[in-house]
């Protein structure tokens, strides 16, 4: 504490000694010991005090604020506070600051309390705010919190102020616990918080269709009004404070958001928030742990899962900062972390090692096809846009198909004859996605591969989705990425059956698409006979 003389500091220091009742805010005796410090050194003075009217932490700032100390991440049961409350000096008087309720916000704390320091180094006027429990009122809908999501109250004096500490506490506690008892879902099941930082209704309507595939319950959505990401914390401190709030009311434990972060963001949202954050390319691969059945598909999530979380592992993930710590156990050995890093990276180059040698069985697989002459139709195409479906028809297949993101990742190859008794090779593909995790699309390479045989990419896209151009866009740019681009491709126009029927000519004309629809088995003998003659062109069949 610099510029502070000895005798001020020991002032301080007999602070720790002051104890409160539990039903006061503060006691007389502290205020005035405060604000007489305060008044001495020109500058804030603070406590933080336990429920039980002890001194846990004394703060000095300056002329205007003060900066809270580090006091970890909140661990309570459902409707518990910190069980912390910060009183503090303010010279001027001035009201309780936007900085003062973020802080109640977003630690978390039992209640903020300010005392004005009078003339000669006397208590004046106070005022305390504490979480409006209405402001926490579930209502199922959602949206932005209250405008005011706090109470506060004024008095004259210490003496003055008409508040049961304990009681206020006790009460708002249990209201919190009742509010989020009525939020709270199905046992077991995550709640999130769905957090739009781009501007546009495409990409976040995306993000949510991707966690309700990963079967997490949408607790609530909020967006950025700004979609100027903050340097640190993702989003700015006001923001902050409603989320906070919002995860209070809606009980939920994770942030999913619709952007990639770097890892000091996330950690930084997280210590800010309690809450888990989770960024786009983290909720992708969750679907893809979930969804993967085969033990390639396996072996190439957890390579993706690896290589997102190499960056992002700190000593914290990994533990206490080393083996054995404190005396007798410092010295020049590895860290915990470091540990963990290299296991990771050892584990990595196994993979990848398994990962070459799946792609080298892929290619003598592959090897043999061409040998054979068989031509080779791969069906790319958006994620959900009807692929599994559509193999299905054509070949009275039985392939998982359902109406979620990711269904497929493992590639399945059928044979289908066609009308010139020509027999092709039909494969299903993994689904593309805009903003595709770079380390996703390294992990399935071996997968990938498959499409470089083809003689034939049938692109399917959904003739009922309201951002097609988009997608057939984010695909075409994604088979150009993986060096597929001088592949003949032939677009087919899915799910009609489901699209304005009017719209319909436009859409086949302008994406130059043959209109089927998978489902209901309709315009598949010209999908076949446009096949046959883009293969014809490339190839005779055989």
């Amino acid at each position: 504490m610099q510029g502070i003389q000895a005798s001020q500091r020991r002032a301080l220091e007999r602070t720790f000694r002051r104890r409160v009742a539990p039903d006061e805010v503060i006691s007389a005796e502290l205020a005035r010991h405060l604000t007489e410090i305060s008044a001495d050194l020109r500058r804030q003075v603070g406590v933080l005090l336990t429920r039980e009217g002890a001194v846990r932490h004394v703060i000095v700032g300056d002329a205007k604020a003060l900066m809270l100390p580090d006091i970890g991440r909140l661990r309570g049961g459902t409707g518990r506070f910190r069980g912390l409350r910060l009183v503090h000096t303010h010279l001027k008087g001035e009201p309780l600051s936007h900085d003062d309720l973020n802080d109640l916000a977003l630690l978390r704390l039992d209640m903020v309390a300010m005392v004005e320091v009078h003339e000669k180094g006397l208590p004046g006027k106070i005022e305390a705010a504490y979480l409006d429990p209405a402001a926490l009122a579930f209502d199922g809908s959602d949206g932005d919190s209250a405008a005011d999501p706090f109470l506060h109250v004024h008095a004259r004096g210490v003496h003055d102020l008409d508040l049961d500490f304990l009681d206020t506490i006790e009460a708002l506690e249990a209201e919190f616990a009742r509010v989020v008892g009525r939020a709270t879902g199905a046992d077991g099941v995550e709640r999130a918080l769905v957090i739009g930082v781009k501007p546009d209704d495409e990409h976040f309507e995306e993000t949510l269709e991707l966690v309700r595939s990963a079967g997490v319950v949408i607790a609530g959505t909020m967006r950025q009004r700004t979609f100027k990401v903050h340097p640190k914390t993702v989003v700015g401190r006001g923001k902050l404070q409603e989320l906070i709030l919002e995860g209070m009311r809606r009980n939920a434990e994770v942030a999913i958001f619709d952007i990639n972060l770097k890892p000091a963001q996330a950690r930084a949202f997280e210590d800010a928030t309690g809450m888990k954050a989770i960024d786009r390319t983290q909720l992708i691969l969750d679907i893809f742990a979930q969804r993967a059945r085969s033990r390639d598909g396996k072996l190439q999530v957890e390579l993706a899962q690896l290589r997102y979380s190499l960056p992002r592992l700190t000593e914290k993930d990994a533990g206490l900062s080393r083996l054995t710590g404190g005396i007798g156990g410092r010295g020049p050995g590895e860290t915990v972390m470091e540990i963990g890093r290299r296991r990771i990276g050892d584990r990595i180059r196994a993979l990848e090692k398994q990962v070459e040698k799946l792609s080298g069985q892929r290619d003598v697989r592959r090897g043999k096809r061409r040998r054979e002459g068989i031509p080779v139709l791969s069906i790319v195409g958006y994620t959900n846009v009807g692929k599994s479906t559509l193999l299905n028809a054509l070949t009275e297949s039985k392939i998982k198909a359902q109406n979620k993101l990711f269904m497929t990742l493992d590639p399945t190859s059928r044979r289908l004859r066609f009308p010139r008794e020509g027999e092709v090779i039909i494969t299903d593909t993994i689904g593309f996605i805009a903003d595709l995790p770079a380390d996703l699309l390294a992990a399935f390479r071996a997968t990938l591969e498959e499409l470089a045989d083809a003689d034939l990419l049938l692109h399917v896209v959904d003739a009922s989705d309201p951002y097609i151009d988009d997608k057939v866009e984010t695909v075409e740019k994604l088979l150009g990425d993986l060096d597929l681009a001088e592949i003949p491709i032939l677009r087919v126009l899915n799910k009609i059956d489901i699209a304005d029927p009017s719209e319909l000519p436009d859409l086949a004309r302008r994406h130059a698409a043959v209109p089927i629809s998978a489902t209901q088995r309709t315009g598949l003998s010209q999908l076949i006979t446009a096949a046959e003659q883009r293969l014809a062109k490339r190839k005779p069949l055989t």
